[in-house]
């Protein structure tokens, strides 16, 4: 099998692969809580028809946005030691989130040099706004994957807002696509159009450029509140005006969002797969509260019966 099994499968562009998101947990938490949340999350996540995890890295983004955050940064454990340290259990591959600016660059070289590229990947992320300051640049960041481990699969994030706004992510994808990245993950999908739209720009231009076109994952995410709402809009996620009433009119809006959630999956995945747009799904569960935790569940056991039919 080809370097890593979840990399084998995001090349079939007719299977679809199935991925779920979870923050570590926060930095403050007591050793034997810490080893007590990851034994809960093993156990929750042996029942989904998964093809992987993925680890979020967590950074302060309040330099990006002038308004006030809905909901307070609060740091938690970095992503690959929480993955070393308490993940042993998990049995299938792993997406570890580097948000590279936080990091040295040997930092950076020491993880790539010992990650294991049979059962992990990741994503570098860069720094959430042009005058933040960092230790390393995501360009630094990428030719250093290419110098130390260019076989461990690398991905990128793709934002479907920013291609509503300026019109070129699709670009951006290609050149991350030449420096490296084998597969792109979403930011949160909400406005349908606006993601059928990145998808179709960056596939043709693919078909122009003679290239194959790189698994793009499309991330869920469940909405239960008008306080997570107003969250969605501060990370700069676009929610349509339609879909935003809805929720807030709604008296089960993690029903409501779930519904929504789904039936947004069915089309991607009609529309990826009469392109022949290799694609995958990424439910993300980054709440702490049980409904919110229990409703993620229910939608990535819901799309991987979709996925699997």
């Amino acid at each position: 099998m080809p370097r890593n099994s979840l990399q084998s499968k995001l090349a079939d562009p007719q299977r679809g692969v199935m991925l779920f998101s979870i923050t570590p947990p926060r930095r403050n938490t007591a050793p034997e809580r810490v080893k007590e949340i990851a034994e809960i999350t093993v156990r929750r996540l042996s029942g989904l028809d998964l093809d992987g995890l993925i680890l979020y890295d967590i950074d302060d983004e309040s330099d990006r946005v002038a308004g006030e955050r809905p909901f307070p940064y609060l740091p938690t454990l970095d992503p690959a030691s929480y993955y070393a340290d308490h993940l042993g259990d998990w049995d299938r591959p792993t997406v570890i989130y580097r948000c590279v600016g936080k990091y040295t660059e040997d930092e950076l070289r020491g993880w790539l040099a010992t990650a294991d590229a049979a059962r992990t990947l990741s994503v570098f992320v860069g720094a959430s706004s042009g005058g933040k300051p960092v230790q390393t640049s995501l360009r630094r960041a990428q030719q250093l994957h290419a110098e130390v481990r260019p076989q461990l699969p690398l991905g990128a994030v793709v934002i479907g807002d920013r291609h509503t706004r300026h019109g070129d992510e699709h670009l951006r994808m290609l050149t991350k696509q030449e420096r490296g990245c084998t597969y792109f993950i979403s930011q949160v999908v909400y406005d349908l159009n606006e993601t059928k739209n990145l998808v179709s720009d960056y596939f043709y231009a693919c078909r122009e450029a003679g290239i194959t076109p790189r698994p793009l994952i499309f991330t869920l995410s469940l909405c239960g509140s008008a306080k997570t709402l107003e969250f969605l809009g501060w990370l700069g996620v676009q929610v349509p005006p339609w879909l935003a009433t809805e929720l807030l009119e709604s008296s089960d809006p993690l029903a409501t969002s779930r519904r929504e959630a789904l039936a947004i999956a069915e089309d991607l995945k009609a529309f990826c797969r009469r392109l022949g747009m290799p694609y995958g799904f990424n439910v993300e569960s980054v709440s702490i509260r049980k409904a919110e935790i229990e409703a993620s569940t229910e939608l990535a056991r819901e799309i991987a019966t979709l996925l699997r039919g």
